[in-house]
């Protein structure tokens, strides 16, 4: 049995409000969506990558570092997801799962800065998972402090 309000692809893209803090560590650095089921469905097993160019990655987006992606301006996530499905989202959305990727990666000095410069973004709900990321993050530079 799924539930499917667990599922990564619904918290990152379905679900409008808060990610469940119980979640946000088990999603990693998925941004918008997951397809992990799709590596163990018995249906798609055989599958093979399309040659559909609209199914092709765009704008580097494959590549692109959490911190960049965090970084762009609402108008910049409206011009770079231009015929993409990740559109659909929202910016609030997109910052907020950014959020929570920048909270599970290793600590960096510029990690910490990239959620620093949101601290004060508008709304609450980037706001509320910004701080958790910063906690996160924080927690692992003590870490990493304390081993040393």
């Amino acid at each position: 049995m799924i539930d499917a309000r667990r599922c990564i692809s619904y918290l990152t893209i379905e679900l409008h409000g808060a990610i469940p803090v119980e979640y946000r560590r088990a999603m990693g650095n998925r941004v918008y969506g997951c397809d992990d089921c799709q590596l163990f469905c018995p249906f798609t097993r055989f599958t093979r990558a399309s040659d559909e160019p609209d199914f092709a990655p765009r704008h580097d987006l494959d590549r692109a570092e959490l911190v960049a992606l965090f970084a762009w301006s609402e108008t910049e996530f409206l011009k770079r997801t231009e015929g993409s499905p990740i559109r659909r989202i929202g910016y609030e959305r997109w910052l907020r799962n950014l959020a929570v990727g920048l909270g599970n990666a290793p600590w960096s000095e510029r990690v910490e800065g990239a959620l620093r410069a949101r601290l004060a973004y508008p709304s609450d709900l980037v706001r509320e998972h910004v701080r958790w990321a910063l906690a996160e993050q924080r927690h692992k530079r003590q870490a990493r402090i304390v081993s040393a």
